[in-house]
């Protein structure tokens, strides 16, 4: 597992392969500024090293440009897959000073966002994934609270009762901790990402 903090997020992530495979099918990155945190989470197709291409071909375009909005880097993410397998690609942009959240996704990729006052926000993705091919997106806007919790999964996760693993005041490694001795499984490729929104 990754854990970082930073002044205005803590997240940890944790990624695992399928079962007998050396290299995972999911890429993930993510950075925070001043101003906004950035983080993507894709899922090639299939598992291996074509799966492996596809998924790090997004991450490098959000890593070359994560300064600007989520739509614009949809589009980017799905020009970079052309001739390439293809990815479920979530990306999400959380800004500071109006903390709002901009969440755009194209595929099995789960994404919750739980607030203290007992919200869960839990925006529908896209059907499909990336290909490079014509695309539409989703790009959706929504305001969060201090202290709001986050997860956000590929589908090698099989995980029942989000809401109730994220109420409460259980720290992010807790819920990192729970999630990885109830809920993980080798039969897919795995990456979740789970963080809280400080202050």
């Amino acid at each position: 597992m990754i854990h970082t903090i930073k002044e205005k997020i803590e997240l940890i992530v944790h990624q695992s392969s399928k079962q007998g495979r050396t290299e995972c099918g999911d890429s993930y990155y993510f950075t925070a500024t001043d101003d906004y945190f950035v983080c993507v989470l894709a899922d090639g197709l299939g598992s291996g090293p074509y799966a492996r291409e596809a998924s790090d071909a997004v991450v490098s375009v959000v890593e070359q440009n994560h300064h600007k909005d989520v739509e614009t880097l949809m589009k980017e993410c799905n020009h970079s897959l052309m001739q390439k397998r293809g990815a479920a690609v979530a990306i999400f942009k959380v800004y500071f000073k109006t903390m709002e959240f901009e969440y755009s996704c194209v595929g099995n990729i789960r994404f919750f966002l739980y607030s203290p006052s007992g919200k869960l926000t839990y925006p529908l993705p896209v059907t499909g994934y990336l290909s490079g091919r014509p695309q539409v997106f989703q790009t959706q806007r929504f305001f969060y609270e201090p202290n709001s919790k986050f997860l956000v999964y590929s589908d090698g996760l099989n995980l029942q009762g989000t809401k109730t693993l994220l109420k409460g005041y259980l720290p992010v490694e807790s819920i990192a901790n729970e999630i990885l001795t109830k809920h993980i499984t080798t039969s897919d490729d795995t990456t979740f990402i789970v963080g809280s929104l400080l202050g």
